[in-house]
């Protein structure tokens, strides 16, 4: 990929432990990624999700598949795993981590919505992050 190399864009939400609550979670969450940083399916590496264990009625890797996102999911890897248990940690948290092919030097947009902007108060609004040289 001339000019590009791999980024992860980050982000997470709230959400309450029913379908449609998980379903619109997750869509903002990929649709925010998306529009934020303007990639392509193609671009798309891979998708990865955790969820608080209090999270238990649907998956949000099947969530993303069946919430009608922007761009076509069907051909993406995707994963879930549930969050490991942190003593005061934030109930009813879905995070996601979208790995994607971006141009050199992009600034990248995370996001965190639906009451997770505590969790990353420097990156939620999706205010932009420049992202580290390696």
């Amino acid at each position: 990929m001339d000019g590009k190399r791999i980024y992860c864009i980050r982000g997470a939400a709230c959400a309450e432990n029913n379908k449609d609550s998980i379903r619109a979670a997750v869509r903002a969450l990929f649709d925010g990624i998306c529009d934020g940083n303007a990639f392509a399916e193609a671009d798309i590496v891979s998708v990865q999700f955790t969820m608080t264990r209090d999270l238990d009625v649907l998956n949000a890797a099947t969530a993303l598949r069946t919430c009608g996102t922007r761009l076509d999911v069907s051909a993406v890897p995707l994963f879930c795993a549930q969050e490991p248990e942190i003593a005061g940690m934030m109930p009813r948290v879905i995070r996601i981590m979208v790995t994607a092919y971006l141009p050199e030097g992009s600034t990248l947009r995370n996001v965190y919505v639906n009451g997770a902007e505590v969790l990353r108060p420097d990156l939620a609004g999706g205010r932009p992050k420049q992202a580290e040289a390696r």
